[in-house]
């Protein structure tokens, strides 16, 4: 069987790549499996890979002669899905702010031209039964939709996440028992498609370094649609990760999230490390950007903080945060981790197999 993958245009990462190596260390498997890659993201895929560049002829080709189609997002290319084979769209995230056919605000033509995406696709994964009926109804996918939980998530609680944190933590220069702070918020559709900047850092990195000094770094993690707005910026104290192979590295290594309106809130809770959101844009992202599936104020795992201030306050002594919204962030696991388990790649697997195998 020939598989061909694609996660984030053209990087090694996310559901794709765990299915991937799951599907790599199962015995009596034998499968040609085949990547789209982006150059810019090549130093992520092992040297053994199997690659082809994205959105070229040879591209096109490897889905016209696949017998499974695995990916994490719209596969915005003109292709003709064989009519044997199986497309698994994994998605990339439990929604908090609305996506598709359900957002306030999109280019003109963008989601007729995606919709073309969603007409390929034959399954449907979710992470949780919350996210279920969002899914379905925003991509108007009428499908099965599984929940099986995230595959990407399985290393969070694999035997040797210790040891996973330990090595990146190494390899990105973070010593024993500094505080490592995961900065990940997620992009604004007015800055993206506007005119100016795709991006703009709202979070001041001067008052978190001085305040914190070098007991704490910030690692930063810009979403994959402007990873490369900031890139050669000069900003001291900050690791830059926003070319990291594989977020989920980055979870292990961290030792608290800030985020704001992403879906990495809902993976990160998976690992039971606190989570402070720097929300200084709410009202306008909410009422005019995007708008949310959840009440947001009622379903945080953390504070929801308007300042840098605030938020570096916050990091100063993470144990109060923890204490003062341990119930809060229990709720929220129940609520969306309940299939994370570290067995999802497993589930996935079965289904697709045994769904080439009818």
């Amino acid at each position: 069987m020939k598989i061909v993958y694609h996660s984030f245009e053209g990087r090694y990462s996310d559901n794709p790549r765990a299915l991937h190596e799951a599907l790599r260390t199962r015995t009596g498997t034998e499968h040609e499996h085949v990547w789209l890659a982006d150059a810019e993201h090549a130093h992520g895929f092992p040297a053994d890979a199997a690659t082809v560049p994205f959105g070229t002829p040879e591209a096109r080709r490897a889905l016209e002669s696949a017998d499974l189609v695995v990916s994490n997002t719209h596969l915005d290319l003109d292709w003709d899905k064989p009519a044997h084979a199986t497309y698994l769209q994994t998605w990339h995230g439990t929604p908090l702010k609305r996506i598709h056919r359900d957002v306030l605000f999109a280019p003109e033509g963008r989601l007729d031209r995606l919709d073309h995406d969603v007409a390929r696709w034959d399954l449907l994964l979710s992470p949780n039964a919350a996210s279920t009926p969002l899914l379905r109804g925003a991509f108007r996918f009428p499908g099965p939709v599984h929940e099986t939980g995230y595959p990407r998530n399985d290393v969070l609680l694999a035997p040797d996440a210790a040891q996973r944190r330990a090595r990146v933590r190494e390899q990105l220069g973070i010593a024993d028992g500094v505080q490592a702070v995961l900065y990940a918020p997620t992009w604004r559709d007015d800055d993206f498609f506007g005119e100016g900047p795709k991006f703009a850092l709202r979070f001041d990195v001067e008052r978190f370094r001085s305040e914190l000094g070098e007991g704490s770094v910030l690692m930063l993690r810009l979403h994959y649609m402007v990873s490369a707005a900031l890139s050669g910026a000069e900003l001291p104290g900050v690791v830059d990760v926003s070319f990291h192979p594989d977020i989920s590295d980055l979870y292990l290594a961290a030792d608290v999230l800030v985020t704001d309106y992403s879906s990495v809130q809902f993976d990160f809770a998976v690992t039971g490390k606190p989570i402070v959101y720097h929300v200084h844009d709410l009202e306008h992202y909410r009422g005019v950007l995007r708008g949310f599936y959840f009440d947001f104020e009622e379903i945080a795992a953390g504070p929801l903080l308007t300042t840098s201030e605030e938020v570096v306050e916050a990091l100063r002594d993470v144990d109060v945060v923890r204490a003062r919204y341990g119930e809060r962030y229990a709720a929220f696991q129940e609520r969306f981790c309940h299939l994370e388990d570290g067995r999802a790649g497993d589930r996935v697997l079965d289904l697709v197999l045994g769904e080439e195998n009818r």
